[in-house]
């Protein structure tokens, strides 16, 4: 079958995190065929996710191939039934500080309903962790609602200092 990474997987992917993984189950970066296979279903469990054509998604899929040094968006697919059962992103922010080191967030982390209880989301974490290093990242960070802080700690990370917000007007004109 004819399909595009989103970036190369055989650089980029934990082998411990495949090899940790439930049977049935495969790592893999975010594919063009991941429209038909659930993704944006998957997404959907965090926020509203909008009405996206498969040319809406193949240009958004696009732009972040062409920009495949930021973007590193992965899937845990089930295999038995070739759907998407996890996902999650790290984007890769070039810096000055640290003498133009790099910072990984994580956004968007997101296990099916069906598929929860199963160590997905763990395994999504440790995968965009590993990523970051690859990257040579001096830190990964991340955003949660406080309910999630617990998980988050198991993953490794650390509560620090507090997440702000602006939400853009969306009847106003931008600034």
């Amino acid at each position: 079958m004819n399909f595009k990474a989103l970036f190369d997987g055989s650089k980029y992917l934990s082998p411990e995190v495949q090899a940790n993984l439930h049977e049935g189950y495969r790592l893999y970066p975010l594919r063009s065929m991941d429209y038909d296979r659930g993704y944006l279903d998957v997404l959907s469990v965090l926020t509203e996710v909008g009405q996206h054509t498969r040319e809406s998604w193949n240009s958004q899929f696009q732009f972040m191939k062409k920009h495949n040094d930021t973007y590193f968006t992965i899937t845990i697919t089930d295999e038995k039934t070739n759907r998407i059962a996890a996902t999650g992103t790290i984007l890769i922010e070039h810096k000055f500080v640290h003498f133009n080191g790099c910072v990984g967030h994580i956004e968007d982390i997101a296990v099916d309903a069906s598929h929860q209880g199963k160590k997905l989301g763990l395994r999504v974490i440790e995968a965009l962790k590993y990523i970051g290093q690859v990257n040579g990242c001096y830190k990964v960070i991340l955003d949660c609602n406080v309910n999630n802080i617990p998980f988050y700690e198991k993953c490794g990370f650390t509560p620090k200092e507090s997440q702000m917000a602006w939400y853009i007007p969306q009847d106003k004109p931008h600034l």
